[in-house]
């Protein structure tokens, strides 16, 4: 969180620019990860992530803190962008050409996976889950975002956002399996993958 948010937010929602300059600085390379990590081209990440502040900049006035970090607000913009953005191109969602540097994964808790994953097979295997649980598993695992804020950006409760993540993990598992039989099927290893 950046300190003195509340102050920036403020003085962002009565016109002042460079109030909001320091919250765009701020938040800009969290939002352009996620977006990137969705749509997987650095163009149309860049695109809609200034799309996505721009929303912000004319829709703050109209902001209300829930509790929750100004930057829960920017993901609900960030996920609605995202699909319109696939609403109107009818692309398939892809994110093996996120650079990995993008892929820092800290997984806790009893949903634990086996981190020894390549990071190409792990960008595949998170590319097939359905863009739900993809939201959920970067929102907890990469952006490291709590259950509650994950749940204010999706518009769901806290339980039904752990439900999503364990059956998010759950699939990534078997997706994950699949993979590894796929590659030593046709005689590759996840290195060479």
């Amino acid at each position: 969180m950046l300190e003195s948010e509340k102050v920036y937010i403020k003085k962002a929602k009565s016109g002042n620019q460079e109030a909001f300059g320091a919250l765009y600085d701020h938040y800009l390379p969290s939002i352009y990860r996620f977006i990137l990590l969705k749509v997987s081209n650095r163009a149309e990440a860049e695109d809609l992530s200034h799309e996505v502040f721009l929303s912000a900049w004319k829709n703050i006035p109209g902001y209300k803190d829930k509790g929750f970090p100004f930057s829960s607000w920017l993901y609900q913009i960030a996920r609605n962008a995202v699909i319109d953005f696939y609403r109107t191109s009818k692309k398939n969602i892809q994110i093996e050409e996120a650079p990995e540097e993008f892929l820092k994964i800290n997984f806790t808790g009893a949903d634990t996976l086996n981190l020894d994953l390549e990071t190409d097979v792990l960008k595949k295997c998170v590319s097939l889950l359905k863009p739900e649980y993809q939201d959920v598993v970067i929102m907890r695992f990469i952006e490291e975002m709590p259950h509650g804020e994950v749940a204010s950006v999706l518009g769901k409760s806290e339980g039904a956002v752990r439900l999503a993540q364990h059956r998010a993990i759950k699939e990534l598992k078997e997706i994950y399996e699949n993979e590894i039989k796929k590659y030593k099927y046709n005689g590759t290893t996840t290195h060479e993958a």
